[in-house]
């Protein structure tokens, strides 16, 4: 994102909506331990998530015979011709006695929702910028939740160690300044905002490919905020999609209590103690043509004349019970769920 690296956190919010980056919360849908897009079918799936979006989120959801507008009776989103569905892993503080507990999430600045995360899409940063809205039944995938190195991980993926929770000063676009790839090394005084940056082009023909991955591509020259232009592979520019999820780590600021060897207390619901395994998942769920008109009306923040928005209260209200019965951590765990 361009936006200017001193700015305090409101202001970075109306710099936002100046720069017509359609910006809204999804409150938390489950807390589940399936992933319909990598293992589909699988009950259990091999770690836990937090999953936001259409409520007929389930464990097999096939691109053909799966439409979220038409089988979902709500959505966790604000804007409420969105039944898309958006996941990542769950992040577990590790105790110095080896348990374990849910770190916690809350809403981004100048959101109502609960918990959950912040969903942006963005048409691009010049006036003229224009991109097509992914068609019913395209999914995608950034990130390995295998990855364990730097130089492995994909672009645009990043932690920040907010220092208030006002977050101020305001650090900067993402994934600059003092943004980093693995988890923050510190105590971090408002908790941490991890980013996740999807590709922005696609080959226009598939709607997955078997990593989730090959059909998406970055701009062959430039980057999406540049105005790179698409590779010939995949020439069909696509919004940049970008999940914000703020965790609040406050609570487990206390060095006394992280492991004595003074190692990483934080991990990953896949067992990655990192951060580098960072990924998110993608399933598109718009009615109708909403995505395309909110993109060609140029639609900033969480309101927006061209799309239906519904209130706070009914997103939060959207909620859906665990398909995976089992504890997810809300009190201490002698091990991670499905380790």
């Amino acid at each position: 994102m361009l936006l200017k690296s001193l700015l305090p956190a409101a202001a970075a919010v109306q710099m936002a909506a100046a720069q017509e980056l359609m910006r809204f919360g999804c409150s938390q849908l489950t807390i589940d331990r399936i992933d319909p897009l990598v293992e589909p079918g699988n009950m259990p799936s091999a770690h836990m998530h937090q999953l936001i979006g259409g409520n007929s989120l389930n464990a097999s959801m096939a691109p053909v015979d799966h439409d979220p507008p038409t089988a979902s009776s709500c959505t966790s989103c604000t804007y409420s011709e969105d039944f898309s569905n958006y996941w990542t892993a769950n992040l577990y503080f590790r105790a110095r006695n080896g348990t374990y507990k849910r770190v916690p999430q809350f809403a981004n600045l100048g959101l109502g929702v609960e918990a959950g995360m912040t969903v942006y899409y963005i048409r691009g940063y010049q006036a003229s910028a224009k991109v097509t809205a992914f068609p019913p039944g395209f999914r995608m995938l950034v990130g390995d939740p295998m990855n364990r190195a730097a130089n492995t991980m994909q672009k645009g993926l990043c932690y920040r160690c907010e220092a208030n929770m006002q977050q101020n000063p305001f650090g900067g676009a993402p994934c600059t300044g003092q943004d980093t790839q693995a988890f923050p090394a510190g105590a971090c005084g408002g908790g941490w905002r991890v980013t996740v940056h999807f590709p922005t082009c696609w080959d226009g023909v598939n709607l997955d490919s078997p990593d989730h991955k090959s059909h998406v591509a970055y701009p062959a020259s430039g980057t999406f905020e540049t105005g790179g232009a698409c590779p010939a592979t995949h020439p069909v520019k696509v919004p940049q999609i970008m999940y914000e999820i703020m965790f609040d780590t406050r609570a487990f600021n206390n060095k006394a209590e992280w492991p004595a060897d003074g190692s990483q207390p934080f991990v990953w619901s896949m067992n990655d103690t990192t951060g580098y395994g960072l990924h998110g998942d993608y399933l598109f769920g718009w009615k109708g043509d909403a995505l395309q008109r909110a993109m060609d009306g140029k639609c900033s923040g969480d309101r927006c004349a061209p799309l239906q928005r519904q209130t706070d209260q009914q997103a939060i209200d959207c909620v859906k019970s665990q398909s995976v019965q089992e504890d997810i951590g809300d009190d201490w765990l002698t091990g991670l769920p499905g380790w």
